[in-house]
This record gives C-alpha cells, structure tokens and sequence, in this order.
C-alpha cells in the first residue's frame, strides 16, 4: 500500500503541534490507569491486606490474576469498540467504573469474594484506561516522531512507577489501607476524566485527506502473520517475569530485612528506570531496527531479574528493580510501535487488544507462580532464576522480524 507523504507530518518537530498535547495528555491517562495505580500499588497493599485479614499472599495474588484474566478477556473487544468509535466514547465511562470500583476496596471484609468480584470488575474496564486506549489516537497523529510520541504517552506510567508506590506506602503508613484506596481511586476520577475531555482526539480524516481506518491490515490478516505471533510469544513469556517481580518486589525485600521504605523507593526505581527505558527506546526505535532494540530491552530485564533473585541489600534490589523497569519499560513502547509500522491503523486496536490479552493472561500467572513459590518454599529465588532464562531465550525471536514493514 502506498505510504502516506512525510510532508502531511512536517509539523512534527515542533512543540506546538497539536499531536504532542494530544501525547501529554495521554500520558496523564495512561498514568491514572489500570496500568499504573493498579499494578505498581498492588504490591504495597499485599502485605497489609494479607495481615488484616489472615489471607496467604497466594490468596491475595489471585486478585490480581483474577484482574488479569478479566483484562485478557476483555482487551480484544474493548479494541474494537475503540477502533469503532474513538477514544472519548470508551474512555470516559471505563474510568468512571474503575475508579469507583478501586475506591470500593476500602470497604473490604474478611470475604474474599469481595476482593475477587472487584477485581474482576476493575479487569473487564482496565484497557479501557490503559495505554491500549490511548495508543491508536497518538500514532494518528505522528509519521517520523511516532516512537518518541509513543514514549511520552508510556512515560505516564513509568511517572506512575516512580510515586505511586511511595504514597501509597505513605498513606497506608499514615492513614491505613482503607484510606489510601479511597484517595487513590478519587485521584483516577478527579485527573483522569477532565483530562479525556480536554486532550484526547484522532487526528481529523481531512487533515491528511485519507482516514486511518481505510489503510493496514484486517484482524484476519494480522493473526495470521507470524510478525503477530512473535510478539504475542515474546510478551506471555516476559509478562510473566515482570508482573511477578512488580507484584511481590516490595514483600521479596522485606522479608530479607529491608524497611518498607526500601521496598516503595525499588519500586520507585523501577518506574524511574521505566520512564528512562521509555524515552531512549522512543528515540532508538525512530532510528534503529526494531527486533535488535527490543532484544538489547528484554537482555536488560533478564539480567535484573536473575540479580533480584538473590538480592540481599537495598542497592541490589534497587538495581535489579532498575534493570527491570528499564528493559520492560522499553519493551512497552516496541509493541504499539511495531503494530502500527507492520500492520498500520486500520485493526490496530484489536491488534492490540489480542496482544494484551496474551499479555494480561501471562501478568495473572506470574504473580500467582511466586505467591505459589513462597508459599511452598519460602523462597523466591529459584523461579526468579528460571525467568530470568525464560527471558533471553524469547528474547531471540525479535531478532527474526523481516525489515520490511507498512507504513501509515
């Protein structure tokens, strides 16, 4: 298919061009998402929620396995409802829901089902509110600048990563658990919504002459491309790793003596490693073949996860929470960008969706695997291991994408 002139984007260098609001304001969604508040809080919470109640941390990892399965389920058709209607539409009523429902958790009892059914329910709007959401209107709006636009919408959740965990750490220290749900959950309604409103569009069909939908593949034609597949492989093996290591980070550190502080302050280096991650993978991915970036990505958090295995100080944990972040943070913004360049616009939510699903499934096993491996043997270190070597060995098969790709 013919590529669309470079000149219709010429006015992405600039800094008042329309599409980079459009990108700021996606980050401050994508911060105040499911993405965000949910998993960077989670493990802050475990603990408590645990203590409270006499719950094993197995019990309260299914929560957020549950959340998990509820989002693979739901990404494929939430995307299509997206690539249907545009982002407004979807967003608005999906934040509503899930800031309310993660407010309601401050009403917890010693039933579980409690906790599940509003997991469950927080899971089926999550991509709604996530960078799934935001995604297709920011690559709209950009040719040339597409990877770094895609970074500074990723980067809303590397800014979650760095201080959400210490403020909900601080308001549970503060003010207890129940408290720190409420405001939380009114911080996702309050930012969240105003700024949908505000800055959220498509790039007008008539500004380009042609509109998106008309251009790239059908979903028929993305699921049976092998592109498609690699990357659904790459990110169920990898999500397993960094869902585990986010979910059960600042528990895995307490218990070898480092203070909650220190385990909120790894989980604040990760996000501050993400946000890193984010903006250099951006800039490589505008300039360099996207499998090898991607590779160097997925090395980088193979080798963090290999060192938080063992980690029994502050420093290394902070440093394997920074490797971490930095390299799956990364790794977030090559999907979307590789979606749009192989298969363009057109499915690219649904795409998106079904990527995300693998994704989702693969993010409710890993923290239910190391709830499991505690529980079992009071240890974290031998799975972690095991990931670590899961990582690379997926890792290789970026390396086979084809160099050829669609443009839009």
């Amino acid at each position: 298919m013919r590529s669309r002139s470079f000149s219709e984007f010429a006015d992405e260098d600039r800094l008042g061009y329309e599409g980079w609001r459009v990108a700021f304001g996606a980050a401050i969604g994508v911060f105040v998402s499911f993405a965000s508040v949910v998993v960077y809080t989670f493990g802050v919470f475990l603990k408590p929620l645990a203590e409270t109640f006499s719950w094993s941390r197995q019990d309260v990892s299914a929560a957020f396995g549950i959340a998990a399965v509820a989002v693979a389920i739901c990404s494929p058709p939430l995307g299509h409802l997206l690539d249907r209607h545009g982002p407004r539409r979807i967003i608005v009523p999906c934040l509503v829901i899930f800031g309310t429902a993660f407010m309601s958790l401050a009403l917890l009892t010693p039933r579980l089902w409690q906790l599940y059914l509003t997991a469950a329910i927080i899971g089926v709007v999550g991509n709604g509110t996530a960078q799934m959401a935001y995604s297709r209107t920011v690559a709209s709006w950009f040719q040339r600048r597409r990877g770094v636009a895609l970074a500074v919408m990723m980067c809303g959740g590397a800014v979650g990563a760095m201080v959400l965990p210490p403020i909900a750490e601080w308001l549970i220290r503060a003010s207890g658990w129940r408290v720190a749900y409420l405001v939380l959950g009114g911080m996702i309604l309050i930012i969240g919504i105003p700024n949908v409103l505000t800055l959220i569009r498509e790039r007008p069909a008539s500004a380009a002459g042609v509109h998106d939908d008309a251009r790239g593949a059908s979903v028929g034609e993305g699921l049976r491309s092998r592109i498609f597949w690699i990357l659904v492989v790459v990110l169920f093996f990898s999500s397993i790793a960094q869902n585990g290591a986010i979910a059960h980070l600042s528990a895995l550190l307490t218990d070898r003596g480092i203070p909650a502080r220190g385990g909120a302050l790894a989980l604040s280096a990760m996000g501050g490693a993400s946000l890193l991650g984010r903006f250099s993978t951006g800039w490589l991915l505008d300039r360099f073949f996207a499998g090898g970036v991607s590779f160097g990505l997925l090395t980088c958090a193979a080798l963090g996860t290999f060192l938080l295995s063992s980690a029994h100080t502050l420093e290394i944990g902070v440093l394997a929470a920074a490797l971490i972040g930095f390299g799956m943070g990364g790794e977030a913004d090559v999907i979307p960008y590789v979606l749009s360049r192989y298969f363009g616009l057109r499915s690219f939510s649904v795409l998106y969706g079904f990527t995300w699903t693998a994704y989702a499934v693969a993010g409710g096993i890993g923290p239910t695997l190391m709830g499991r491996a505690f529980d079992l043997t009071g240890s974290y270190a031998a799975l972690l291991v095991n990931l670590a070597i899961g990582i690379l060995l997926v890792a290789s098969l970026m390396l086979t994408l084809p160099q050829r790709k669609f443009e839009v």
